[in-house]
């Protein structure tokens, strides 16, 4: 899969092109400091104690094809942000759906990074046979609530002070996307 969403140009600065690609291990640096940015400052994640770099290998170690972490690389190399699919449950009955997940490099947000990561997250999802992606985004994230319903994601639910970080309880908002039933595209691969 590498570089096959290669030469999207993002409305940055200057004209930036970005590759997405699989996630490497020599990219676990770079995640590790966006995600722990967002621990600290921010409330997409409800984390609240940075991860260690063991953590991080643990959690990549998790992932697989079915369960994809993808990475935006703009030209120079840099890491512009990262997405990732996880199972829902282990149980057997949710083998068709994943959440997932986007992180954006802060002086990245706000330039179509996430949105390049969110449609080749949902392309992955089509390719390994995926029926639902969900998202569970802090309700007070109007830019990925913004982001998921541009991608055909809808609202399902809200959970009102679901979380607690930075001294106030926080909701949840639930959406869905439904990519279609799986036998209609290919046979279906998720076991």
């Amino acid at each position: 899969m590498a570089g096959i969403y290669s030469g999207y140009t993002l409305a940055m600065d200057t004209a930036v092109s970005i590759a997405i690609r699989r996630a490497r291990e020599d990219d676990l640096p770079a995640i590790q400091r966006i995600y722990n940015d967002e621990i600290l400052t921010g409330t997409a994640t409800w984390d609240e104690t940075p991860w260690t770099i063991e953590r991080r290998r643990e959690w990549f170690a998790g992932h697989d094809d079915l369960s994809p972490v993808l990475i935006a690389e703009a030209a120079n190399g840099d890491v512009a942000g990262f997405a990732y699919l996880s199972r829902m449950s282990d149980k057997s009955g949710w083998r068709f759906t994943r959440e997932d997940t986007i992180y954006i490099d802060p002086a990245c947000r706000g330039r179509g990074v996430g949105r390049v990561l969110l449609e080749a997250l949902l392309e992955e999802a089509r390719r390994i046979g995926l029926r639902l992606i969900v998202a569970s985004i802090t309700s007070e994230n109007a830019a990925s609530i913004a982001l998921h319903r541009r991608c055909g994601f809808e609202t399902v639910g809200t959970f009102r002070n679901a979380g607690f970080k930075f001294g106030r309880w926080l909701d949840t908002t639930d959406m869905q996307v439904d990519l279609g039933d799986p036998a209609d595209r290919a046979r279906p691969k998720a076991p």
